[in-house]
């Protein structure tokens, strides 16, 4: 079987550490995975995560394209990818997505993802929401993309910032369906309920 190929888009958004959890789980599950990162995004990644962040991330990446390279592969809708996840996505590209602006790789192969009829997850960060950022999000969602804000599944009973991180990027690579689902699901109270009991916490 061929391993699947989701392209992986990182703008300049804060979050910069759910794109590095959202490659490693791509890896780990054997696919390919194509990389864009805007300049806004490779500052934030070294700000937030260090300095050698970036180098990390595209080791962990298939394939790094440079973000105005419009020519590249994944512009093109006759490549046959599974689908993009951008992590996290600005209000910035969100606006261009939204309204078709195609002028740099990220938003194109986004635009391909829409047209190609594809899965298209956007990990929108920014709070609070202006109107635009609402109306934004909406025509996106019009257009076919999925809007999932990176909101902690307190419910799960995390137990540090790396379980928040790794739970948000496990929930975006399962919807675009191309593994059995890797996040961690809802067992329901009475099991939660023992779990936490084994953990000398309480429900």
């Amino acid at each position: 079987m061929t391993a699947p190929r989701v392209v992986l888009g990182v703008a300049g958004a804060s979050g910069a550490v759910l794109s590095l959890s959202i490659a490693r789980q791509l890896k780990s599950l054997g696919a390919e995975t194509d990389l864009v990162t805007s300049v806004a995004a490779e500052r934030t990644l070294a700000e937030e995560c260090g300095s050698g962040a970036l180098s990390i991330l595209r080791t962990l990446a298939t394939r790094c394209h440079p973000f105005y390279d419009i020519g590249a592969s994944i512009a093109s809708g006759s490549v046959a990818v599974s689908g993009m996840i951008v992590a996290p996505c600005s209000m910035r590209s969100l606006a261009a997505i939204a309204h078709g602006l195609d002028d740099n790789l990220l938003t194109r192969s986004a635009s391909v993802q829409l047209k190609e009829r594809r899965r298209l997850v956007l990990l929108t960060r920014e709070a609070p929401l202006t109107l635009a950022h609402l109306r934004n999000m909406t025509a996106a969602t019009e257009l076919g993309a999925i809007i999932l804000p990176p909101v902690p599944a307190f419910y799960l009973k995390p137990d540090s910032v790396s379980d928040i991180v790794d739970q948000i990027a496990a929930r975006a690579i399962d919807l675009l369906g191309v593994s059995s689902p890797v996040a961690r699901q809802w067992a329901g109270v009475n099991e939660q309920t023992r779990r936490a009991e084994s953990r000398d916490e309480r429900p």
